[in-house]
């Protein structure tokens, strides 16, 4: 049989995933009854539509503890080397993406386990690299989240030299570092295709510096475009400086309906009405405390969007204007964007029937 190549390396393709299907509440924060519940029921539901839909891949959030308030956003959470896994093990062409924690993860048992699935996925797997930023997490592992972003990030890069050494290398090897002391170690099977897709997420210099240096794909928040299309051209430049290609991806939020006036209703609805906003003003204090993702100058909009999608770029309206609000996202030089719904597996279908042939129609898009 025919592998399947990774969807995540097409060219000319603007790309489209989902975001965190594997946490409740998905990217809302919101009381509403019929928020997302993450279940593995949920998950398979949603990842064999995306899959027969032709959406590019399925990136979730590890979390450890929820962000409290009346609705403990994100306290149940399904782990995503397992949860990528499974999926990977129940579709065809989508690209799963495991999101992996530096700190908390051998990296001898990383490379082995995303070759493992990998190999279930015949070439269809990822790794979201996270350097560490949410405090009260590393405190209920028992561990310490350095101050400084170099020590971070120095930890993280010989991490992934590690793995990266543990893929490439035929044979066993000694490995005498800072962070780690590795005698005759060696994995396989190796990755299905070579080097999965790799993402990170990173504001900081250091951050950016590190995502240039090491992943595929650097994910950031989209709050202005004019100020999103400069920072994507700097960092392509950064990357080209260092002899690499790194593609630059978002993530937006979508309430899309058969008019404006429902899609704006309906915002009001799950978010005017009932954000839950000590959760909300948790996320955001963490988030402006130890990391740097978010641009510190637009705080009153962050909360927000905060609230309606954990920060993603707002795609409201028909679908005329979900399909122009993804166009000014490609306009901006961003390379894909992923997609969150307040429930994804009854809002998706609409999207993928009214959304994605004008996407195509516009060439944004391969078809299939």
């Amino acid at each position: 049989m025919t592998a399947p190549s990774n969807r995540m390396f097409r060219k000319n393709h603007f790309k489209l995933g989902t975001f965190s299907t594997n946490c409740s509440g998905g990217m809302t924060v919101t009381k509403i009854p019929e928020r997302w519940d993450a279940t593995w029921e949920s998950n398979l539901a949603i990842g064999r539509l995306l899959d027969d839909a032709g959406i590019d891949f399925m990136l979730p959030i590890a979390r450890w503890i929820g962000y409290g308030g009346e609705t403990n956003f994100h306290g149940y959470v399904l782990e995503t080397m397992t949860w990528a896994a499974a999926l990977l093990a129940s579709t065809q062409r989508i690209t799963v993406f495991a999101t992996i924690h530096a700190a908390a993860n051998h990296p001898v048992v990383v490379a082995k386990q995303i070759a493992t699935i990998d190999q279930v996925g015949r070439g269809r797997a990822g790794l979201n690299i996270v350097a560490g930023w949410n405090k009260p997490e590393y405190e209920a592992l028992g561990l310490t989240l350095p101050d400084d972003h170099e020590t971070r990030y120095a930890y993280a890069q010989e991490w992934f030299d590690v793995i990266r050494k543990l893929w490439d290398e035929p044979g066993r090897f000694d490995w005498k570092g800072h962070y780690w002391n590795l005698l005759d170690v060696h994995s396989d099977p190796k990755p299905f295709h070579g080097q999965p897709p790799i993402i990170n997420a990173a504001g900081s210099g250091l951050g950016r510096e590190f995502a240039t240096r090491n992943a595929d794909f650097l994910f950031t928040p989209a709050i202005d475009l004019a100020r999103t299309a400069e920072e994507v051209g700097e960092l392509k430049q950064q990357a080209s400086a260092a002899g690499r290609e790194v593609d630059v991806l978002t993530f937006s939020h979508v309430v899309c309906r058969p008019t404006e006036k429902e899609a704006r209703d309906y915002c009001d609805y799950f978010f005017g009405q009932n954000t839950d906003w000590a959760a909300t003003d948790n996320l955001v204090r963490l988030q402006f405390a130890h990391a740097q993702s978010f641009p510190h100058d637009l705080l009153a909009l962050i909360r927000d969007r905060m609230a309606m999608g954990h920060g993603g770029f707002p795609l409201i309206g028909t679908p005329e204007q979900v399909a122009d609000g993804i166009c000014q996202l490609h306009a901006a030089g961003l390379g894909g964007t992923t997609l969150s719904f307040v429930d994804y597996t009854k809002e998706f279908p609409y999207f993928r029937d009214n959304v994605l042939p004008i996407l195509e129609a516009r060439g944004l898009r391969q078809p299939g």
